[in-house]
């Protein structure tokens, strides 16, 4: 499944800084100055999983794969980038294309660092940036509602159409976004979203980024940040961009230690990466043999027919029967043959809901 991660904000909150420690890789220019990043850098980066390690450990593969997400870095949107502002329209098409937006927001001073706004004030910067993405939702719908007025005289679907349009086109008006409309299960506005792809519709992570000093304890910019996203139901995961550029340099265990004298215990990037992760409702199953033990992503609430279709069409159409164990049994039992000799290995048809952690294998006849 190929999932992408948008990473908007002001410029100057540390987009480019977070983006080149995500993908440990120094490919998105960072500068004191806005609109160093003029087209979108885009990189895959894995989910940290310990569980693909452990299986490792006992099937010995040749390669370990894990699931991934597409994380974009956005150049810095500025207030009346829905007009075009500061090339605004052309980001903004960028973060259409995404599953969800990390909203990166600068919780620290520093008068060494230009704020494009003059000086700090996270919840000032995320109502510019979310009121873009409404204005543009706007901007959107109302093209939409143009065409629809002429193909409602001659069509009972478009005058459907037409109605829920009207009726969210309100809501926006109100610098609501599309996430708060009431009527999102209404199949008409399914359809709408699925055309127009809104921006405001998208979950949002809210990514605080602060010295070290704000890493130990929340500082006012942070409480809040915190206290908003409570009132819209979004995460908040509080990074220090500066330290995480600096742990790409270090390996695992120089990296933990790092961690350790900062007094945290894990990486923001990776919260972020597992916090994304679940928040568009996935998990992962595992294949586990000598040539790779890998991470499948699927949807929670997948059956086995769908996720045999994720590793090839062939398994889905000629899907015979799972041989399922669950990983905690995998693990107990040293592997595939102790869990047998234990009778943990399942089989299931392909109605039965895969779970986190389900060690698969698919038998299927084309």
């Amino acid at each position: 499944m190929g999932l992408s991660v948008g990473i908007v904000g002001l410029p100057n909150v540390g987009k480019s800084t977070t983006f080149n420690a995500l993908t440990k890789a120094q490919n998105a220019e960072s500068a004191n100055y806005p609109f160093c990043t003029i087209e979108p850098n885009k990189a895959v980066v894995p989910v940290p999983d310990e569980r693909l390690n452990e299986l490792a450990k006992i099937v010995n593969p040749q390669r370990i794969q894990y699931s991934t997400i597409d994380f974009v870095d956005i150049a810095g949107l500025v207030k009346g980038a829905s007009k075009g502002e500061g090339l605004g329209n052309q980001f903004l098409s960028n973060i259409r294309e995404a599953d969800m937006i990390l909203h990166m927001v600068r919780c620290f001073e520093d008068e060494n660092i230009t704020h494009v706004e003059g000086g700090v004030n996270p919840l000032r910067d995320i109502e510019i940036i979310e009121s873009e993405l409404i204005f543009s939702d706007i901007e959107q719908l109302e093209r939409k509602i143009e065409k629809l007025n002429r193909q409602a005289k001659a069509s009972k679907e478009a005058k459907n159409l037409l109605e829920i349009a009207n009726e969210l086109k309100a809501h926006l008006d109100e610098i609501q976004p599309v996430s708060t409309f009431t009527k999102k299960d209404d199949e008409n506005f399914k359809i709408l979203n699925k055309e127009l792809r809104f921006l405001s519709a998208k979950p949002i992570i809210y990514a605080v980024n602060v010295d070290e000093e704000g890493l130990l304890e929340d500082n006012e910019y942070v409480k809040k940040v915190k206290e908003h996203a409570k009132e819209v139901g979004a995460d908040v995961i509080k990074i220090c961009a500066k330290v995480e550029e600096e742990l790409v340099a270090l390996d695992e265990e120089e990296a933990k230690e790092f961690l350790n004298e900062l007094g945290v215990k894990e990486s923001g990037l990776d919260k972020i990466i597992k916090t994304s992760f679940n928040r568009l409702g996935l998990i992962s199953y595992f294949t586990a043999g000598v040539k790779e033990v890998k991470s499948w992503t699927i949807k929670k609430g997948w059956t086995a027919l769908q996720a045999a279709g994720v590793i090839h069409n062939d398994f889905e159409k000629g899907f015979i029967r799972a041989e399922v164990i669950s990983y905690e049994d995998f693990i107990k039992y040293g592997g595939e043959q102790g869990a047998k000799e234990a009778g943990k290995m399942r089989l299931e048809g392909k109605d039965y809901i895969v779970q986190d952690g389900d060690v698969m294998h698919f038998r299927f006849n084309v």
